[in-house]
Parts: structure tokens; C-alpha cells; sequence
């Protein structure tokens, strides 16, 4: 375990004292013009879908698209560690419908593959959903087997588990389906969660104070483990508190407020890893990004005087 621990803080001490924050951004017209957009954002991190996320199968990434992706990424400073593609929202890695299940690990092998192409090392996914036909431990067990068979079959890339609302019957919404999953992970090094502000407020952890947030992370670091945290969604939320409804909304202008934002850009657990704004005006992404790095630069210039 102390191996693991300290092979997954690796890429997190490298980036000490740095916040690399950025926003979910389009892949339209190719892949290769993610990290452009990214770059007209002021953004040192991002997100993007390296297919469709609304269909089951895409069309190979052609290698002049390949080589235009990682040269665009070297030639703008982006690395791997701080690049979150995200698979397709039709996958259930837990499906109970045999089906259906084998349908989506293939799609996820297919998306795993595709981020190692991309000679990226992070792949961001919801874990899954039970649907009311099996019970919670037989589907998060479920999911934890496909992460192994996706292991086994694409070196390197790492499962980064996304926590969720809670809506309907998705599960990884309690910290308790997220370590659940983890236990059952073989190669402990390749899995970690990427922690979605607004999914966990919705879900009942309290981000509203600065009190609100040490509870919250500290029961995180308890259940989970900080060490396996590998990225984070940085979204205010619509939905009132433990609604379990996920609905984005801009920083501050939600039911969250900006105390919790203002305690990840200050707080040193939170350096290294990609920060990710899902938030739903892209017009001020440029603008939130400035905001939360100006909030970093004070507790910056605190720690120096």
C-alpha cells in the first residue's frame, strides 16, 4: 500500500505550488484543436472527448491527427498528467445485462486505447449504474472487473473513477462506492477518482463553508484516500444541497458559493492534478480560470511573507 501511495503522489509532488486549471473543452473539427482552445482560455489543463460521446463507435483517430495532437500539446507545455478525456456517457461499466455490459467494456477498452494513441495517461469515467436489477455490491464489484479486463488489455492509462450525484440508479455518488471499487482493483497504481464539486455537494458532502470543506475532504482522505484523488470537476451547483440532482452551474452563482472554490485554489492538497471547470457559460471560462488563479497567487504570496 505504501508503494502505491507514494507511486500515485509522484506527478502531484512534481507540481507543488502549481494549480493547473482549465475547462472541458470541444474536439470539433479534431482532437488536435483541443489544447488551441484550451490555450485561448489562459487554461494549463483540460478536458476533452477523444470521440463522440453520444455514440457507441467512432472511426480510428487517423495518425496525422495523432501527431498534430501531441504536437500541439508539446508546443503549448500541456502534459499527459494534466489532460482528463472523458469516455462516452452510453457506457455502464456495471450494466447487469450481460449484453449490454460486454458492449460497454469493449467501448471502454476502444476509449482506453484511444488515450494511449493520444499518449495520454488519464482516463475519466462514471463508474455505473445498477438499474434496479442487481444489488449495489454486485454492481460495484462489476465495475471494479471492468477495470481489470481494461487493464489487461491497454497498458498504462489510468481508470479515473468520477464520483456522481446520485441521480437515479447511478452509484458512486457515497465515498464508500468509490473505496469499494478501489479494493477491488488489482493494479491499485492505474485507478484513482477525479472528485466533482457539484456531484458531491448534490450527493450530501457540505461545501458551503470553509469548516464545510475540511469535513468533506477529511472523510474523503478517511473512506478513500487523498492519494488516489487524480483530478477534479470544479462546478457550482444548481440543485439545493443532497438533492442528488446534477445540475452545473457558473462559480459562485450557484448554491455552493465561492468559499469552496477559494478553499481548492488555496489549498496545497489540490496542486498538481487537473482542475476542470464543467461550468455552463464558456464565455467566462477565461474569467473563472483568472479568478481561481488569482486566489492561488494570494495564499501564494501569504506562505512567502
Amino acid at each position: 500500500m505504501l508503494k502505491v501511495q507514494s507511486d500515485l503522489m509522484t506527478n502531484r509532488i512534481q507540481g507543488r505550488g502549481m494549480k493547473f486549471i482549465g475547462a472541458h473543452v470541444s474536439a470539433s473539427g479534431g482532437v488536435d484543436q483541443a489544447p488551441l482552445r484550451a490555450r485561448e482560455i489562459g487554461a494549463n489543463a483540460f478536458a476533452l472527448f477523444t470521440k463522440n460521446q453520444r455514440q457507441w463507435v467512432a472511426k480510428p483517430l487517423e495518425e496525422a491527427t495523432i501527431r498534430a495532437f501531441k504536437a500541439n500539446c508539446h508546443m503549448l507545455g500541456f502534459k499527459s498528467e494534466h489532460i482528463l478525456p472523458h469516455d462516452s456517457y452510453l457506457i455502464n461499466l456495471g450494466a447487469p445485462e450481460a449484453d449490454k455490459l460486454a458492449k460497454s467494456r469493449e467501448a471502454f477498452i476502444d476509449e482506453m486505447q484511444r488515450c494511449q494513441q493520444l499518449g495520454l495517461t488519464l482516463l475519466n469515467f462514471h463508474p455505473g449504474s445498477h438499474l434496479k436489477q442487481v444489488s449495489e455490491s454486485e454492481c460495484l464489484a462489476t465495475i471494479a472487473e471492468s477495470i481489470n479486463l481494461a487493464h489487461q488489455a491497454v497498458p498504462e492509462v489510468v481508470a479515473v473513477i468520477e464520483n456522481t450525484a446520485g441521480q437515479g440508479t447511478n452509484l458512486g455518488w457515497r465515498f464508500e462506492h468509490l473505496a469499494e471499487i478501489i479494493q477491488q482493483v488489482e493494479d491499485k497504481s492505474r485507478v484513482g477518482v477525479c472528485l466533482d464539486t457539484c456531484h458531491t455537494f448534490t450527493a450530501g458532502y457540505d461545501l458551503r463553508t470553509v469548516e464545510a470543506c475540511e469535513a468533506t475532504f477529511s472523510e474523503f482522505d478517511s473512506v478513500v484516500g487523498m492519494h488516489y484523488l487524480r483530478a477534479m470537476h470544479i462546478n457550482d451547483s444548481k440543485a439545493k444541497f443532497a438533492s442528488r440532482v446534477d445540475r452545473h452551474h457558473s462559480l459562485g452563482q450557484g448554491e455552493i458559493g465561492w468559499s469552496c472554490f477559494e478553499f481548492i485554489a488555496k489549498d496545497a492538497r489540490f496542486d498538481g492534478i487537473p482542475l476542470i471547470l464543467e461550468t455552463i457559460d464558456p464565455d467566462i471560462w477565461a474569467q473563472e480560470i483568472q479568478t481561481l488563479r488569482d486566489l492561488h497567487a494570494q495564499s501564494v504570496d501569504s506562505v512567502a511573507s
